[in-house]
């Protein structure tokens, strides 16, 4: 059974991945809009993935006599200035995310509540890979610069990257056929 104040923080976490998924699919829509199908591949695909994150606190905090709620979200930033721009705010979000994460586990660890705890592992993990995959697409993107051609292979790559991650996520769902 969680304490109230984990279910309070695991709540608060699961209305951040869920606006994790819409702000990606806003990003998603714009890099649709200007011409980067690749990247809006790769962020739909991250929103997809924002989404499983989202079920899988929700599954384990009933599972563990808690209550899962939703809350309202805020309209996620659609216009953004560039690439780079897209870029650079999906790894504050995620570095923000990263922090969240990072709140829960405390509180969970200050409550005694080490199932919790080890049931976050997987979140730290997670986090640490997606900020280390969205730093390599801004070093490439900064790399390309304002080289069209340059922006035209990284959008290739992500489009790559996307299809891995859709991989990567159809794996998921079977595996967790409950979330």
């Amino acid at each position: 059974m969680v304490t109230k104040s984990v279910e309070k923080e695991i709540n608060e976490q699961i209305l951040r991945e869920e606006h994790s998924s819409r702000i990606y699919i806003a990003m998603a829509s714009w890099c649709q809009v200007n011409g980067y199908q690749g990247a809006a591949a790769w962020l739909y695909a991250q929103a997809d993935e924002e989404r499983i994150h989202q079920l899988k606190l929700i599954h384990y905090l009933d599972d563990r006599g808690g209550n899962a709620q939703l809350s309202d979200l805020e309209k996620p930033a659609h216009k953004f200035k560039s690439l780079l721009d897209v870029f650079q705010q999906v790894l504050k979000h995620e570095e923000y995310i990263s922090a969240s994460i990072n709140e829960v586990y405390s509180v969970s660890i200050k409550q005694s509540d080490f199932a919790t705890s080890n049931f976050l592992q997987w979140y730290i993990t997670e986090q640490t890979e997606e900020e280390s995959t969205v730093r390599g697409i801004l070093d490439q993107i900064r790399l390309a610069g304002e080289d069209k051609g340059g922006l035209f292979m990284m959008d290739k790559e992500l489009a790559a990257l996307a299809a891995k991650k859709r991989a990567s996520l159809l794996a998921m769902a079977g595996m967790n056929a409950g979330v």
